[in-house]
């Protein structure tokens, strides 16, 4: 039996708990928010409506292997994500672009309307200097499809919510909140899987790693519904790229007088406590040429997980995905 200690009760740092776990090794849990489910933390407020304290969590895969993982934690509902972009003259249109938001806006104009005013304030950066892979996350298509995720086999949500499934993930595992990572816990320890900054972890010896971050702004407002879908994308100037109404998702609260909204502020992780959400994937990738450093520090006795200890922006299948397949490698090697 191993000692190992996991650094983030996110998905990343939970799926491979719950597999040390299984497996009969003795693991601790750290995370210095006062909470876990990371960035998929949901809470019901007041109104008796469920909010994602760090923006709409949506699951969606066509990974068997990671659906029928996730869905042994609780129960589950299918939804079907659907999104609204906002036109500067009030006009709501379906995005991804599809066949009828180009004859609404005009194909010549699809990049300059959506993706352009987005990535400047999402990214702070024009279109040309970013990794043409960020613009792929949001497709072009030419057919009349209204769903968002299109493709995905799988998508649900959880009928009690992200933080009751990470307790039931977490559950029999010994979990410390409102813990900071100090390196001198490795000494404790015969692993240690690692989910913080890999740049701070190593005092910046190779400079520091770009990250965005969002502020989220919650209003609640006396009325019984304001957006004609669950997330509506901001196209005009102004400093939200997203507005969500959490009463237009399934099993999200139900409340006729009140309705609650979350807009999101993009801005640099410095200006938000230093809250890292998504790395910036620069288009010479001098951004991973940084990371790659980084990573040949790597000792034997640690695993560097998650989106900001691998420097990479993944969904939440992708990161039960990464996890599993991580945890599965040390399970083997460690039998």
């Amino acid at each position: 039996m191993l000692n190992v200690l996991v650094v983030g009760a996110g998905f990343s740092g939970a799926v491979i708990a719950h597999e040390l776990n299984k497996a009969g090794h003795n693991v601790t849990v750290i995370d210095e928010r006062n909470h876990i489910g990371g960035n998929a933390y949901d809470y019901t407020d007041e109104y008796g409506i469920r909010i994602h304290k760090y923006g709409p969590h949506i699951f969606h895969t066509s990974n068997k292997k990671v659906y029928d993982w996730i869905t042994q934690f609780g129960e589950w509902t299918t939804y079907k994500h659907k999104v609204k972009a906002l036109l500067k003259d009030g006009t709501y249109v379906t995005l991804p672009v599809n066949k009828k938001t180009k004859e609404i806006v005009g194909e010549e104009n699809i990049i300059d309307v959506f993706y352009r005013p987005y990535t400047r304030k999402m990214w702070n950066k024009e279109i040309e200097e970013l990794d043409p892979n960020i613009m792929k996350r949001v497709a072009i298509r030419d057919d009349d499809n209204e769903y968002y995720f299109p493709d995905d086999t799988y998508q649900i949500m959880p009928n009690e919510g992200y933080t009751k499934v990470f307790k039931e993930i977490l559950k029999g595992i010994n979990v410390m909140l409102n813990v900071k990572f100090k390196h001198h816990m490795e000494s404790f320890y015969d692993h240690v899987f690692n989910s913080m900054a890999i740049d701070e972890y190593f005092n910046y010896k190779h400079g520091e790693l770009p990250y965005r971050s969002i502020k989220f702004h919650h209003k609640t407002l006396p009325m019984p519904k304001v957006l004609p879908t669950a997330c509506v994308n901001m196209t005009h100037e102004g400093p939200y790229t997203r507005i969500t109404e959490w009463k237009n998702f399934p099993v999200h609260g139900v409340n006729d007088k009140y309705t609650t909204l979350t807009y999101e502020e993009p801005c640099d992780y410095k200006d938000n406590n230093g809250e890292r959400y998504y790395p910036v994937k620069d288009i010479d990738g001098s951004n991973r040429v940084i990371y790659n450093l980084y990573k040949e520090l790597i000792k034997d006795n640690m695993t560097f997980i998650g989106r900001c200890g691998m420097y990479v922006y993944v969904d939440m299948h992708q990161a039960i995905n990464s996890a599993l397949t991580t945890v599965n490698k040390f399970l083997e090697k460690n039998k």
